[in-house]
C-alpha cells in the first residue's frame, strides 16, 4: 500500500494494492476508509472488518467480496468499479507483466495463442475502443500500469536510473534492419545504464529485449501491455 497522487493529489489518498495490506490498516485500528483505492483484491472473509469501517470516500476497483457486502459500501457510500467480462486482461491489474506472463504456454503453443497475442489482436478488433466497456477497461488497465510503472521509477530496484520504453513494431521481422535497429537501441540503452520497458512483443518490442539481454545478465526487468 502506498500513497498515491496518481488519482487525486492529496495526502488522503491510499492506494490499497495487498490483501495484507488491508489486514494491516485493520490491525492497526483504523476507522474509515475515505480516500482508500482498494484494486484487484479478494475480499472475501473479511465481511466484518468492512462492516466495522466508515466505507464514505472509498473506491473499490474489481474487487471480490463475501455475498451482501458490495451493497452493504455502496450504501455506506463508497463507490465500487465491477468486474467487466469478456476481456482478455484484468482492467484492474496493479502490478507490470512479467515476461513469462506474457508469453505464457509459448512452449507448447504458437504465439498466436499466447496472452500477449491475445491481447493485442482484442485491441485491434474493429470497433472495439468505441465500445464503452471496452474503453473503460482499457482506460483503467493503462492507468494501473502506469502507477505501477511510476511506482518502479521511484523503488530502489530502479536504482535511480531512467526507464525508457519501447512500444509498438508489431510488423518488424527478425531478420530486417528494423528488428537488428530495434536490438542495438535496446543494448545501447542497458550499456548506458538505462531500464528498457515494452509491450512484450513481438517484433522491435522483442528485439529491443533480446538487445537487452545480451548487455544483462539476467531477466529483470518487467514488460507490460
Amino acid at each position: 500500500m502506498n500513497p498515491s497522487g496518481s488519482l487525486t493529489p492529496s495526502p488522503r489518498t491510499l492506494d490499497v494494492d495487498t490483501v495484507a495490506g488491508f489486514d494491516q490498516l485493520v490491525r492497526a485500528g483504523a476507522k474509515a476508509m475515505h480516500g482508500w483505492h482498494a484494486q484487484s483484491l479478494d475480499l472475501r472473509g473479511r465481511a466484518a472488518a468492512l462492516a466495522a469501517l466508515d466505507a464514505e470516500g472509498a473506491i473499490f476497483l474489481g474487487c471480490t467480496f463475501d455475498p451482501g457486502v458490495e451493497d452493504s459500501l455502496r450504501r455506506r457510500g463508497a463507490l465500487i468499479f465491477p468486474r467487466l467480462a469478456g476481456m482478455p486482461f484484468d482492467p484492474y491489474r496493479g502490478e507490470l507483466y512479467t515476461p513469462q506472463e506474457l508469453y505464457a504456454g509459448i512452449r507448447h503453443a504458437p504465439y498466436e495463442a499466447t496472452p500477449d497475442a491475445l491481447v493485442y489482436q482484442w485491441s485491434i478488433r474493429p470497433g472495439q475502443r468505441r465500445r464503452l466497456d471496452a474503453t473503460l477497461a482499457a482506460a483503467l488497465h493503462d492507468h494501473a500500469i502506469g502507477d505501477a510503472l511510476e511506482e518502479l521509477a521511484l523503488s530502489a530496484r530502479s536504482g535511480g536510473r531512467a526507464i525508457v520504453g519501447v512500444m509498438g513494431g508489431h510488423t518488424s521481422q527478425r531478420g530486417t534492419k528494423d528488428y537488428a535497429d530495434a536490438a542495438m537501441l535496446g543494448r545501447l540503452l542497458a550499456r548506458s545504464e538505462r531500464l528498457v520497458a515494452t509491450g512484450g512483443g513481438p517484433g522491435a518490442m522483442e528485439a529491443a529485449n533480446l538487445g537487452r539481454l545480451s548487455e544483462c545478465s539476467s531477466l529483470r526487468y518487467l514488460a507490460y501491455i
